[in-house]
This record gives structure tokens, sequence and C-alpha cells, in this order.
């Protein structure tokens, strides 16, 4: 089925688009939601139509965006999280962390416009920053241990000295005698 957005779907597409899905997202969510239209000849040529009368605003919202992008550059993010013993850290660090830390150095970033894979383990990640669909911005993020969340390792005791003792050889045991059957 193909179909014209009329909102962006994040995971499908951006506003204007003309995609095709399968018919049940389609005609069961997209349509009903008014996130779509059918893309039909009439309704491609409309759309044609609008988008050559709105160039020059598309042009200004993707200056817009660029502008926010330059904001992101040489930023990396650095964010604390309880750790177990190993690596891995209690829960997972995700975009509303994210957003969280950017806001902490000043930066306003909706969550939902970060694309990142939960974070289950201290190390380095990228997360990427869509603010238009031709400006993305890639963000190192690292994840951290919290100051004190690390439990104690205690440190390995030394192996006590064992002393071989001789062999002993076993006792064999003498099998009962048999009794003289009558």
């Amino acid at each position: 089925m193909k179909i014209i957005l009329k909102k962006d779907v994040i995971g499908l597409g951006y506003k204007d688009e003309v995609l095709t899905v399968k018919d049940g997202y389609g005609r069961n969510y997209l349509l009903p939601q008014g996130y779509a239209v059918l893309a039909t000849e009439k309704a491609v040529k409309a759309l044609n139509e609008e988008l050559k009368q709105r160039a020059h605003k598309l042009a200004k919202i993707k200056a817009d965006a660029e502008a926010k992008a330059a904001q992101y550059e040489g930023v990396s993010v650095s964010i604390e999280a309880k750790v177990s013993e190993g690596r891995n850290i209690y829960g997972s660090v995700g975009p509303k962390e994210i957003a969280a830390a950017l806001a902490a150095k000043g930066i306003e970033c909706d969550a939902k416009l970060i694309k990142m894979k939960g974070a289950k383990a201290l190390g380095q990640y990228e997360a990427t920053i869509m603010f238009h669909r031709e400006v993305v911005v890639t963000l190192p993020v690292e994840v951290v241990a919290e100051p004190g969340s690390q439990p104690a390792k205690p440190a390995p005791a030394p192996a006590p000295a064992v002393e071989e003792a001789p062999a002993e050889e076993p006792a064999e045991e003498e099998a009962p005698a048999e009794e003289p059957a009558e």
C-alpha cells in the first residue's frame, strides 16, 4: 500500500514522504490515526505542488537544524551509573539519561530525537541525534562507574601452605568368613 505521511513517524519516515507499507499497518494504524493518507495520483500531484511552494520554508528548517547541530560539535557526555562486581551496570543508560546529561551541560535536547541502544556495561558508546532527515549528529557517550557504587573486591587471600602427609595405604577389609552350610 502506498501512503503519504502527514506527520513524522519515528522508525518509518518523515512528513510528506511517499512510502510503501504493509496493507494492515497502513489500513489499521496509519490511516485511522491521521498519520498518513493514501497515495493516489491526485494526492501525489497536490503534494508535489505544495512542496514546490514551501521549498524555501524547508530550507530554513534545515538551516535551523544545522544551527542546533553546531552546538553539539566537540561535545561528549559522561554518565555515571551504579555498577555490579563486573563491568555491568544496574539497569541501562538510554536516551533519557543522555538528554538529562546534556541538560546539565546547558544543551536542551528532546530524548525522542536521540537514538541509542541501551548501554548495559561500562564503556564507550555512540548516540545519534536526528534533528532533520539530513542533519544527524553523532555524540560520544561514556558510561563510568558512580563513585562508591562499585563494591570493594576483597584482596585475594594467599593460598594456605598445605603440607603433604605421607600417603597412607587404605586398610584392606577382610571379607567375612562364610559359614559352613549345614
